[in-house]
């Protein structure tokens, strides 16, 4: 088997899963404490959680608080439906975002829709023209989960501000990856398990002076925002990930950019999707004229690959992203996404590249 889907998941990372048995204790072990209780065990499994915050916030913005969430989503929706004023977004956003459509406008608000420039950078120039008065939040990605293509997140937040709106960060796909210490949001939404930690959880870090009405509503126990018991394991997973992403960041990028030279030379006969220059270069998302994407999955099942986000697989309809930056609906169908990262070779982009060409050859292209 072969993975290449690092953008819908990535391997948890044995640090994380070492860092998580721990906290996964029984009955004769003393590590199964609730972290909210007041006792011996409820202290230790929150000195844990508390370690495993500081990891996390070390790869945010400067200041501010962290919250652990149940991963991204939950992360944009707490932001999006517990501030106020209209939202403006962009059509290449993730679904956490977009779906939000229908109850942001059920509070009376609206929720505007901006589009992208054909290489799938965000249009300033339309978010410019578009902010007005009403204007409380831009919701912006810092890297696409479909293309790979890095946003003008800084130029957007400076915008915003001079309209007197705040900024909402979507990292999942920049966190652990890219640093976030260049700029100043408002809010910045992430997930474990794109950086080799463990699903089921996330974090949001927001400004000290941002109030947010709570998603989740129980005994308030991060920071009265949040409520419901946090696991130990899974923020002891996430603080573990998130240190090797910081102490292996500069090590990544350069072996990423290696790998996206390696696959652009082997994909030479396929045409890139997204912008060459602003992306992360561990996400390919590539198009070959009249490909039948389903044919080929079903070619190379021992390549683990996507015909789009993860998010939309088996939906049928052509991506979003795609229709976005202006591929037709053929077009669309006609790309795979091939995302690597950590534990990924070049052996592996060589093999799965023979195999997906010697496929697409076999379809008479």
């Amino acid at each position: 088997m072969i993975y290449l889907d690092y953008q819908a998941t990535t391997p948890l990372a044995p640090e994380a899963r070492e860092a998580m048995l721990r906290w996964l204790g029984g009955p004769e072990s003393d590590t199964f404490g609730n972290p909210h209780s007041s006792h011996r065990m409820g202290r230790m499994a929150a000195a844990a959680v508390e370690a495993a915050r500081e990891n996390v916030a070390a790869l945010m913005p400067a200041g501010g608080q962290t919250i652990f969430t149940s991963g991204a989503t939950e992360a944009l929706n707490t932001v999006l439906l517990g501030t106020q004023g209209d939202v403006f977004t962009f059509a290449t956003e993730h679904a956490a975002v977009l779906d939000c459509r229908r109850a942001i406008e059920a509070q009376g608000r609206r929720f505007t829709v901006l589009p992208v420039l054909p290489d799938g950078r965000a249009n300033l120039d339309a978010l410019q023209a578009a902010l007005t008065p009403q204007a409380g939040l831009v919701a912006i990605m810092a890297v696409n989960n479909e293309i790979g293509v890095v946003h003008p997140v800084a130029e957007a937040i400076a915008i915003a501000r001079q309209a007197g709106a705040r900024v909402l960060v979507d990292a999942v796909q920049a966190f652990g990856r890219l640093p976030l210490t260049t700029f100043r949001p408002d809010f910045v939404a992430v997930s474990a398990h794109k950086i080799h930690g463990p699903k089921g959880v996330g974090a949001l870090w927001m400004t000290s002076d941002a109030t947010l009405q709570p998603l989740v509503h129980g005994g308030g126990q991060e920071a009265s925002l949040r409520s419901g018991t946090l696991s130990p394991a899974l923020c002891a997973g996430f603080g573990a990930a998130s240190r090797l992403a910081a102490e292996g960041m500069e090590a990544q990028i350069f072996h990423v950019e290696h790998l996206c030279n390696v696959g652009r030379a082997l994909f030479a006969g396929w045409a890139l999707n997204g912008s060459a220059e602003h992306r992360w270069h561990g996400n390919l998302n590539i198009r070959r004229e009249g490909l039948d994407v389903a044919r080929l999955m079903s070619d190379c099942r021992q390549i683990m690959f996507s015909a789009g986000s993860a998010c939309a697989s088996g939906s049928g309809r052509p991506s979003h992203v795609l229709r976005a930056i202006g591929l037709s609906d053929t077009d669309a169908k006609s790309s795979i996404r091939l995302g690597f990262g950590r534990y990924t070779t070049a052996a592996d982009l060589e093999s799965a590249a023979g195999m997906l060409n010697a496929a697409a050859k076999e379809q008479g292209l």
